[in-house]
């Protein structure tokens, strides 16, 4: 067992790489792009150098040379498979040692010779006769199995030679490429296209399910049930037609921002009209009084805003509305009852007693009004 399941395996792999449709396709891409690259026309390359396809690399992108034969695969050929999933008798020969393996088989022969002798040796003593007919019966059904085997395994290899050449190998070097270094090639790079497809199929869904999103991005969801206009025109998202420019600002799209917005403009031309005076009295208009306590009960008067006369349309006509009611409505009132009077900072005060200590020149006595003047 053994010797014949590595046989067995051998042989299915052969047989896999054959009928195998992704091999050919890989291998014809690899042998393209290779003639392409060093401007020849090969007929074919040499089995080893699939070893050195994972470590090619490109000078811009940096990948592997693997990963452009796999994208070309992929993008000409959609019926190629993964490789290695197909070719598991390859993988399992990549583990056997065939040398051993024929080491074995021929141990096998030189026992089962051994083993005859000592059983003729045995049957001149002491021995059943049925026994000895066991022994020998067992015997000849193992001489049977181990020529049998050398039979297979020589065709065996016979057939892997065979199969070499028919890979384009040439016949002097077909003897020196053993069938644990063949399978191993094979295997290996199977495993690292196969890694490597799934990562090439991963990027174009990324990219197939970006352009989705692309298609979508940035649209609006609009109502174009009721087209608008006399002659059916399609309406914009503030119930303009959009053949025409919307008198009303961007932000104001609404029927209750439209209408507080026309408020606003009769409020502030009343205002341009009543010029330094105080406020006219428009309907809806509300005026607020600031009451403070300050000193001695004192109350502010009613406050209105003083905006300058310009002309504004769109949206710059809402931006300087804005920006004037900000400023009516934090700056104080123009004018005022009385003055209002600062405190003095208390950082510099002297001390009386220390004054009156240290003594007043004339002027300063003068001043604070202790003495008399000298014209008195």
């Amino acid at each position: 067992q053994e010797v014949a399941e590595p046989l067995q395996d051998l042989k299915e792999g052969m047989e896999q790489l054959v009928k195998n449709k992704t091999l050919r396709y890989i291998l014809s891409t690899l042998l393209s792009i290779g003639n392409f690259l060093n401007g020849v026309n090969a007929k074919g390359f040499e089995l080893t150098y699939l070893e050195k396809v994972p470590e090619v690399k490109d000078t811009v992108h940096k990948q592997s040379l693997l990963h452009h034969a796999c994208s070309v695969v992929v993008e000409n050929f959609p019926e190629s498979t993964d490789l290695y999933s197909e070719i598991g008798a390859i993988t399992r020969s990549a583990k056997v040692d065939f040398d051993q393996l024929q080491e074995n088989l021929c141990q096998m022969e030189r026992r089962c010779k051994a083993s005859w002798d000592h059983l003729k040796v045995i049957a001149k003593h002491e021995m059943k006769p049925q026994l000895k007919q066991k022994m020998s019966d067992f015997l000849k059904d193992c001489a049977e199995r181990i020529i049998i085997l050398k039979i297979v395994h020589r065709r065996l290899i016979n057939r892997f030679h065979s199969f070499l050449l028919y890979l384009g190998h040439p016949a002097y070097s077909v003897r020196e490429i053993s069938v644990n270094r063949f399978s191993k090639i094979l295997s290996e790079f199977a495993l690292e296209y196969r890694t490597t497809r799934d990562r090439v199929l991963q990027q174009k869904q990324k990219r197939a399910d970006h352009r989705e999103r692309n298609k979508t991005r940035g649209k609006m969801i609009m109502d174009m049930s009721a087209p608008c206009g006399r002659n059916g025109s399609s309406c914009s998202n503030n119930g303009a037609p959009s053949g025409q420019d919307s008198d009303q600002p961007q932000g104001l799209g609404h029927t209750e921002d439209a209408a507080e917005h026309e408020h606003m403009k009769a409020v502030l031309r009343t205002t341009l009209t009543g010029g330094d005076k105080e406020a006219v009295g428009v309907p809806g208009l509300r005026t607020r009084t600031r009451s403070r306590p300050g000193r001695g009960g004192r109350t502010m008067q009613p406050w209105t805003a003083a905006v300058e006369d310009t002309q504004a349309c769109g949206d710059d006509a809402a931006d300087e509305i804005m920006e004037r009611i900000v400023r009516s409505a934090t700056q104080g009132p123009g004018t005022r009852t009385q003055p209002r009077e600062r405190r003095r900072s208390r950082a510099n005060r002297k001390s009386l007693r220390r004054t009156l200590k240290n003594g007043l020149t004339p002027e300063e006595a003068l001043a604070l009004g202790l003495t008399d003047s000298p014209d008195t």
